[in-house]
């Protein structure tokens, strides 16, 4: 099997490296005759080229790996490649949850295959076991820790007892973190893969229109805080469907120190789908990497080799997004002066003079409260607090 990789950076020089240092007769089969790298850039391997035209010409190619990033020109990139009757796999999270419905209506028409399991998860069989699962059961929850550098962070700063900025220093170094670390902290990154994820469970394609709440503001004193109320905070993602509506919700969350999630240490992920028969099934592992992630691209690829479909998605359901499908209890941390603009909620007066105990307020509403806080306090914060019992 010939395949072209497009892009040459951490994910597509991992996938090359598996490839040429093949130990399996299944990794044996497959051959880079392509790689597509930047005009200008020096053309350190035989196969490298600077012009899309030669790879879509070619007609013994058979798979294009989309390891760019980005929105352009990876959307037009891949919707060429499947025009062109060549099978498409790509780890590009972005470009997946903004087009997956236009891929795979464009993957059907063009009797080729459009595969993405890299994209969320990293190196974890995330998609696989999503669709798996909905061959049996409605997958009417999903949550988790969806991103290694917001993970790392988090779980640093309470066991280190580390600023915020001294640990997301060591993360850049690491390589867990971008110079520019928006995406990771944010939740931007965490919104996609969640849109990936709901999109798959649903059967419908997602929108970036719920509320996302990063760490960007938390300090030190804050992990301690919840740490003595016996509890560790985590960057999570959830959503949940009842019938034809659905929530979705990126945010801070607390859990007890006994949970699996307060004990996801460095920058593993864990996250957790729930079936009607199958009930919680948890998966765990790295979610980002070179090699990790190169990994999940290529065994993608081999699935188009021996023939291994996936879960057909038409994306044609009709859903309807419900902000009153969930409430929960937060923690917020704002100036004093600015508690007005929350009296008109349930809260607990008794606690700590820094702290405001929020009691269940719908999370839509919270956001939105938060938002108008952050524009005249930028380094207020919140947490909801994670509740078992909850159903999202």
């Amino acid at each position: 099997m010939n395949i072209a990789i497009l892009g040459f950076g951490t994910i597509g020089s991992g996938v090359y490296e598996i490839i040429e240092h093949a130990t399996t007769p299944e990794t044996k089969a497959l051959h880079v005759t392509h790689i597509l790298i930047r005009k200008g850039k020096p053309k350190t391997l035989p196969y490298m080229c600077d012009d899309i035209e030669t790879i879509l010409n070619d007609p013994a190619l058979d798979v294009v790996v989309e390891t760019m990033g980005g929105l352009e020109p990876a959307h037009t990139y891949i919707l060429q490649a499947l025009q062109a009757g060549k099978h498409v796999v790509t780890a590009n999270k972005v470009v997946v949850a903004a087009y997956v419905k236009e891929f795979h209506e464009c993957a059907s028409e063009n009797d080729v295959n459009f595969y993405y399991e890299a994209s969320t998860g990293g190196g974890i069989p995330w998609i696989q076991g999503l669709e798996k699962a909905l061959r049996i059961d409605q997958v009417n929850r999903i949550h988790g820790i969806f991103n290694g550098t917001s993970n790392f962070i988090l779980d640093h700063m309470q066991r280190y007892q580390a600023t915020f900025d001294e640990v997301l220093k060591e993360a850049q170094h690491l390589g867990y973190a971008e110079a520019d670390p928006s995406a990771d902290i944010d939740g931007f990154d965490i919104c996609n893969k969640l849109r990936i994820s709901a999109s798959i469970a649903y059967d419908y394609h997602v929108p970036d229109n719920f509320p996302v709440f990063g760490i960007r503001t938390i300090t030190k004193e804050d992990v301690q805080y919840f740490k003595s109320l016996g509890m560790a905070v985590r960057l999570i993602a959830k959503t949940k469907r009842q019938g034809n509506t659905y929530s979705c919700v990126v945010e801070p969350i607390l859990f007890k120190e006994n949970q699996l999630e307060a004990n996801t240490m460095d920058n593993y992920n864990l996250i957790t789908l729930h079936g009607d028969t199958i009930g919680d099934l948890k998966f765990f592992g790295q979610g980002a990497g070179k090699l990790a992630t190169a990994n999940a691209v290529v065994q993608d690829i081999l699935d188009i080799l021996e023939g291994k479909a996936h879960r057909v998605l038409h994306f044609q359901k009709e859903m309807q997004y419900d902000t009153t499908l969930c409430n929960r209890d937060y923690i917020v941390r704002c100036d004093k002066s600015l508690r007005p603009m929350l009296h008109h909620l349930s809260y607990d007066s008794s606690t700590f003079d820094k702290y405001l105990h929020v009691k269940n307020v719908e999370v839509a509403h919270m956001h939105e409260l938060m938002k108008e806080i952050l524009k005249h306090d930028a380094t207020a914060f919140m947490a909801s607090i994670h509740d078992h019992r909850e159903e999202l």
